[in-house]
């Protein structure tokens, strides 16, 4: 009963996508990065939910959203482990947990003012270090995914 309140409170999606399992102090940071602010199509979104393997978290719901994997790499650099689940026709179509890839292409600004990705017209390239740095393929600059500059 407590499982069929607490699935009531949000409205269902007939297609669109669910963000699911983000920490309560990124949550906004997500909604930011995806401009959501500007979006025309419903957007739900939730925060201080309760939830037993993260005691709370938060939640965003979209309608008529199906992310590229550009985005959801940029997803994965702010805030790894989240979930994502696609709706259509009210069914979940897919349902995936978003890590970080091995190597970001053209989504991370390199640190390194001198490097040639800051002076040319390039993409950036970086490669995923321990899961808590990234290391520019051009320059070498390491940087903490906490401290990085998206494009």
């Amino acid at each position: 009963m407590e499982q069929q309140k607490e699935q009531m409170m949000v409205a269902a999606l007939e297609n669109g996508s669910v963000i699911d399992h983000i920490p309560t102090d990124k949550l906004f940071t997500i909604v930011q990065l995806l401009q959501l602010d500007t979006f025309s199509n419903e957007v739900i979104i939730a925060n201080n939910l309760d939830s037993r393997a993260m005691g709370k978290k938060g939640l965003i719901k979209i309608s008529g959203k199906f992310f590229t994997e550009a985005e959801i790499s940029k997803l994965a650099v702010v805030c790894p482990n989240i979930r994502l689940t696609v709706i259509k026709n009210y069914k979940v179509a897919e349902k995936r947990q978003i890590n970080l890839p091995e190597r970001l292409i053209d989504i991370v600004k390199c640190a390194n003012p001198v490097c040639i990705t800051n002076n040319e017209p390039m993409k950036t390239y970086f490669t995923i270090n321990n899961l808590k740095t990234v290391k520019c393929r051009y320059c070498g600059k390491e940087q903490t995914l906490e401290n990085i500059k998206l494009k």
